[in-house]
């Protein structure tokens, strides 16, 4: 096993663990349905993903910024910059098409389809972060070595930012209790749970902001930018209005979901 694998693993096993244990210990609010049955069903889709992605892609992010580099592709390989700031200019780049892609997946109907198996989560934890449906880990994994190879950002931004933005999903999906003038503090420059726990609100309008993962400052750049839920984050409800029957929510349902499953009313259909 190379080393960026295992960076990557003991990153991945180290902040699960961590915002597991803070889950438990100081939790921010109280689950609604069985924590084993979406356990099995949003870890067993963390576990299929980077199979699938293994077999269908013969190169991976950090492996095609190096071959950027040897082959002088990309903005940053063709320009004089100091290594500190291509790596930086590489993060922060990263980050704004992950916000951008994530509007792209709620605002195409198609795309949609795909991305409302994250969104159809009854309750709100760690493992909403990880629980992706396959087809729509493949179209990133297009859309981030397509960009890599464009921006040719150094290998070593592509493995932090991968880290950073794996690290921050399961932070900011944490059903964890964050002191409210600390969160103030710090969604000017990160999203946090209470942040992001808005996007997975029942009512649209607000499934419709906050699409950050990592950096908070797009939201607030783009307008797509709500402070708080309107029933507060001990009683909105979490989810789709379409999707409440938790049996139907296991891990079998969940890759049919995009193809049998009522999308209902997209946002692209709100404007």
């Amino acid at each position: 096993m190379n080393t960026e694998a295992v960076s990557r693993l003991v990153f991945f096993f180290g902040i699960f663990a961590l915002i597991a244990i803070w889950e438990r210990m100081s939790p921010r609010r109280s689950m609604t349905t069985s924590r084993k049955v979406r356990w099995i069903s949003n870890l067993g889709i963390t576990l299929v993903n980077p199979l699938v992605v293994h077999l269908l892609f013969p190169i991976l992010a950090v492996d095609m910024a190096l071959k950027a580099q040897e082959g002088g592709w990309g903005l940053l390989n063709n320009v004089g910059l100091p290594f500190w700031l291509k790596l930086v200019i590489g993060i922060v780049v990263l980050d704004l098409v992950i916000y951008l892609q994530h509007v792209m997946f709620h605002a195409i109907p198609i795309l949609w389809r795909l991305h409302m198996m994250h969104h159809a989560d009854l309750d709100y934890d760690l493992t909403t972060g990880l629980r992706f449906h396959p087809i729509e880990i493949i179209l990133s994994m297009v859309i981030k070595l397509s960009m890599v190879a464009a921006l040719g950002p150094p290998a070593a931004a592509v493995l932090i930012f991968e880290i950073i933005l794996n690290g921050m999903a399961m932070f900011n999906h944490g059903n964890i209790r964050i002191p409210l003038g600390l969160d103030r503090i710090l969604r000017y420059f990160v999203v946090t749970p209470d942040m992001h726990r808005v996007h997975h609100s029942v009512i649209i309008r607000e499934t419709n902001s906050n699409y950050g993962f990592n950096l908070s400052w797009w939201d607030r750049l783009f307008g797509t930018y709500c402070a708080q839920p309107a029933k507060g984050h001990t009683a909105m409800t979490i989810g789709l209005s379409q999707f409440r029957n938790e049996k139907r929510l296991t891990l079998p349902w969940l890759l049919i979901l995009p193809m049998v499953g009522d999308p209902g009313k997209q946002p692209i259909n709100l404007h």
